[in-house]
């Protein structure tokens, strides 16, 4: 795969497609790699993004009977999609997520999920084997271990794969202030889940809209 340089291989919102991928109960409970509330966070931050720049998003599970369903903070961006259940461990050898990925007709295929180092490397390596273009988002995805995220990071970057966080994904779609159609919704997504820089634009609202003191 060519290096991955140059303004063509920066993300835009009318090229992207998401996969969303195992956020299930049962592989909270054994995700160590991140602190579970910051990757539930991260993971809602990131389908809010998407939702808010019409960047079509795939939600899967697998076993949900058994390991549980989607976190109910993702599924409630998209209260109306159906979310494609899985028997398969590799999402991408299952033809109802890949029939769905590419009927979009998109090319910059964007992954997150749990583990990342089973759910995540598995259809990343297949999906870049196979040509597309693949970005993973690496803080709202998770794994049994600070050494099991790496070490699957190590493997994806090789096999050719790019890693950025939500929020830098989410800036690659805006990438200008100037468009300003999705601008109110990121920063409703920035206000709630960006701590720091969301707060931060909340004092920047509050010190605009003080009046100036005036000497009585």
């Amino acid at each position: 795969m060519p290096p991955r340089n140059g303004l063509a291989s920066l993300l835009r919102p009318e090229d992207s497609v998401v996969v969303l991928i195992d956020h299930q109960p049962f592989q909270l409970t054994n995700l160590n790699s991140h602190d579970p509330q910051m990757a539930v966070n991260n993971a809602t931050a990131l389908a809010k993004a998407a939702k808010a720049f019409r960047v079509p998003t795939i939600l899967t599970s697998v076993l949900a009977e058994r390991g549980g369903l989607i976190f109910p903070q993702i599924t409630d961006v998209f209260p109306d999609q159906e979310v494609i259940d899985r028997t398969l461990i590799n999402t991408w050898e299952d033809s109802a997520v890949v029939d769905a990925v590419k009927a979009t007709g998109r090319k910059q295929l964007i992954i997150a999920g749990l583990w990342t180092e089973v759910c995540v490397a598995m259809p990343v390596i297949q999906a870049l084997g196979e040509g597309w273009d693949v970005t993973v988002v690496t803080d709202a995805s998770g794994a049994v271990s600070v050494e099991a995220h790496e070490i699957a990071i190590q493997r994806m970057i090789r096999a050719g794969a790019n890693m950025m966080t939500w929020l830098a994904v989410a800036a690659e779609w805006q990438r200008d202030w100037a468009r300003i159609e999705h601008v109110a919704e990121l920063t409703d997504i920035l206000k709630h889940h960006a701590a720091g820089s969301g707060i931060a634009y909340l004092w920047e609202q509050q010190l605009l809209n003080t009046p100036v003191p005036t000497e009585g």
